[in-house]
Order: C-alpha cells, then sequence, then structure tokens
C-alpha cells in the first residue's frame, strides 16, 4: 500500500479539471467573475442580528442588517437604500468587531439571498481591488493580468487569494503575453525573485513565480534559483514544478540536468519525483521549442523505470500517443517491480489497447491485450469502455431535429 497509495493519490489530481496556468491550483469563481452572475453586490458592516422568534434556536434563521457603504453593483430593488436586511442571523465575531463585509446577492421571485460573503478587515482594500477587478475584465490579457499581478501579495487574504485564482484562470498564451512585457523591466525579475526568496511567501506561489521568473529573467536570475533548490534549509515541495520550470528556461543545460538528476533519483520523495514529472510534461504540452520531444521521452523513460510513480508517466505517453514507446511500456508488466502493482500494470493495459486501436499492426501491443484478455476478459472490457469514454466530447453537439 506504501508504494501504490501516493500513486493513487496523485492520480485523483491528474483527473482534476487542470487550470490552463500550467503550476496554479485556483479555488472556486473569482470575484470579477461572480459579477456576471450576482443581481447585486454591496459592501459594508453587518449589525443587529435578530434570531427568528418561532425558532430561536436554528443555527442561522433570523435578520441582519447591512449597513451600505459602497455599490459595487447596483440593482433597482436597493437603489439609494442604506441599509438593507438579509435573511440570515450573523452574530458579530467578538474577536473581529470592525469587520467588513462584501456580500454577492440573488433575486429568486422576489426574495433575496446573500449567498456568498467575504469577510474583510476594516482598512481593506478589497472594495477598490473589485471595482478595478471589473474595470480590466474586458480588456487585453495582458493588462488584466497586470493589474492582478501587483495585489498578489496584498496582505488581506481575500484578495491576494483571488489575485492568484485570476492567473490560475488565464490561459498560458496570455501569461506569456504579460511577461513579454516584462523582458526589459528589470523591477519585475527583481520582485519574483524576491518574493521566492521571501520564506513568508505561500508555497501555493511558488510554482507561478518560478514559472513567471522564467519567463522573463535572466542568466543570473538562474542562478539564483539554483541557490534556493539547493539550499538545504528550504522546502519548495509546493509549487517545485514551476520554479523547476523556471530554471531550465533560464539555463536550458544546468536546468535540464539538474531535473533529470531530480526525476533519476529514486531515493527523492515522491512528491519531488511528482514535481519534476509535471515540469517534463510541461515542456511537451508547451514549450517544445526549449526542450526537444526526444529530451523529454527519454525522462519519461527514467520515470517509468520507479514503480511507485510508473503509472502517470505511462498515462501521459498514452494521451501524448507515442506509440513507438510501446516495447517499453509493455516491458514494465514483466518487471516484478512493476507487474505486481495493480495501477502500473492497468496503466501498461491502457497503453497498449489505445495503442493496438491507434495501429493494428502493432503486434506487440496486440499480443499483450490478447494475454491479458484471457487472464480477466472484464477487467479488459472495462477498459475499453473507459477508453471509448474519454475519446467521447465533453459537450457532444445535440442530435438535429427530425425533418418534418
Amino acid at each position: 500500500m506504501t508504494r501504490v497509495t501516493p500513486a493513487v493519490l496523485a492520480a485523483a489530481l491528474l483527473a482534476a479539471p487542470a487550470a490552463a496556468c500550467p503550476f496554479c491550483s485556483p479555488a472556486g469563481e473569482t470575484l470579477a467573475g461572480e459579477v456576471g452572475q450576482a443581481d447585486f453586490i454591496l459592501f459594508g458592516s453587518l449589525g443587529n442580528p435578530q434570531r427568528d422568534p418561532a425558532d430561536p434556536t436554528a443555527f442561522n434563521k433570523g435578520t441582519t442588517d447591512l449597513t451600505v457603504e459602497l455599490v459595487i453593483k447596483d440593482h433597482e430593488s436597493v437603489k439609494g437604500k442604506k441599509v438593507v436586511t438579509l435573511p440570515k442571523y450573523i452574530p458579530a465575531d467578538p474577536k473581529q468587531p470592525n469587520l467588513k463585509h462584501l456580500i454577492f446577492f440573488k433575486l429568486y421571485n422576489g426574495v433575496l439571498d446573500p449567498y456568498r460573503g467575504e469577510g474583510v478587515p476594516a482598512n481593506s482594500d478589497l472594495p477598490k481591488y473589485l471595482k478595478g477587478a471589473i474595470a480590466v475584465r474586458g480588456k487585453a490579457a495582458g493588462d488584466r493580468l497586470a493589474y492582478f499581478f501587483d495585489y498578489l501579495e496584498n496582505p488581506d487574504l481575500v484578495i491576494s487569494s483571488d489575485a492568484y485564482s485570476e492567473f490560475g484562470y488565464a490561459e498560458y498564451k496570455e501569461v506569456r503575453e504579460l511577461t513579454d512585457r516584462w523582458k526589459t523591466d528589470a523591477a519585475k525579475p527583481a520582485q519574483l525573485l524576491t518574493w521566492l526568496k521571501d520564506p513568508n511567501t505561500r508555497a501555493t506561489r511558488f510554482g507561478l513565480y518560478g514559472l513567471l521568473l522564467g519567463h522573463c529573467g535572466k542568466q543570473d536570475d538562474a542562478k539564483a534559483i539554483r541557490a534556493l533548490l539547493d539550499d538545504p534549509m528550504r522546502s519548495y515541495t509546493s509549487g517545485l514544478d514551476g520554479v523547476l520550470a523556471g530554471y531550465v528556461m533560464l539555463d536550458k543545460q544546468a536546468g535540464w540536468d539538474h531535473l533529470m538528476r531530480l526525476v533519476g533519483d529514486p531515493k527523492k520523495d515522491f512528491s519531488e519525483r511528482y514535481a519534476g514529472l509535471r515540469t517534463v510534461r510541461y515542456f511537451w504540452e508547451n514549450r517544445p521549442d526549449i526542450i526537444p520531444k526526444e529530451q523529454v521521452l527519454a525522462a519519461m523513460r527514467v520515470l517509468m523505470d520507479q514503480s511507485d510513480l510508473a503509472d502517470l508517466p505511462i498515462e501521459d505517453l498514452r494521451k501524448w500517443r507515442t506509440w513507438e514507446l510501446t516495447p517499453a511500456v509493455i516491458g514494465l508488466a514483466a518487471r516484478e517491480s512493476h507487474g505486481g502493482i495493480p495501477i502500473v500494470r492497468r496503466a501498461i493495459l491502457k497503453f497498449a489497447l489505445a495503442a493496438q486501436k491507434a495501429d493494428p499492426n502493432n503486434k506487440a501491443a496486440a499480443d499483450f491485450v490478447a494475454a491479458a484478455r484471457q487472464r480477466d476478459a472484464r477487467q479488459v472490457e472495462f477498459l475499453e469502455t473507459l477508453l471509448r469514454d474519454e475519446e467521447r466530447p465533453a459537450n457532444p453537439s445535440p442530435a438535429p431535429a427530425p425533418k418534418s
């Protein structure tokens, strides 16, 4: 179980919807994105909480007044109102008596639904931030992301998390559009390197900052990244993938050699080698202009040799349709270290099924599938169904209406 469990967990991550930014993990809808869904948005202070007299023990049944200090998005039903009564009991927090609230509302048949609220300190930049976020929503990607960049390390967690999510949902080409502007701006690489060095920077940001620095930094920045990676007092387990990618982009030879040593060392922690796999994957899917695909495949061979994560590179190779590696992938099943692990053997079988379908003359794949079908026909049929489902479009076009 100790060998299989990490791979299972990583596979679950792979199954989740991938963020457009390669090394970001946004959470939920951004505030600016929520604007279009809300009927109106208000900012102010909560007060006068009253429990429902008919059910005084209920958790949040009752009312609370919102004293409106700023209207972010207006609506006819609240136009000009200084106080809006929420249909929920929200007691004051004695630890944060001066808390302000940004609240998103919907109206259902005239009934008020305050469906999302963000509590922030009284001096928060949140109203200013959100108004600016709305203003740049329709602008060019470089202008939009430049705005959110300035808030990535804002002391208000609501703001900084939202700015990070904006990067997470941005397309990779948009991130590159932004960093192309910074190649002549020494201040931005310096800022990114400062954040990477700062022990107070949240670990979830390292991947994004490393990636951005890789696009706009110089040779000296590569040396600085390497010093951070070699520092025994630091740990970049979270975000290590983006930092490694940035290192390779700034110094292709030294960075790739470092990456290969990491992924080829089975003594390294699983999470570090998995981060290395994500970095290798990035260069195949996004930057073959930096690392040729032949080099990527060589790295994947190294990763396949490690039984505790072999299923992950095998799955990637299947999705990349690298059928020329069929003998190497199928050969793993005969190894005691690999063949006895169900999730690895299943990945090998899925690869063989896909390879056989792509090329019926692929004898190695056909022979492997035939032998597997003899052992367990139901498993083969199940995996064939999974592969067919994977090939179906996520939103198939509706069937044409019959002609009258």
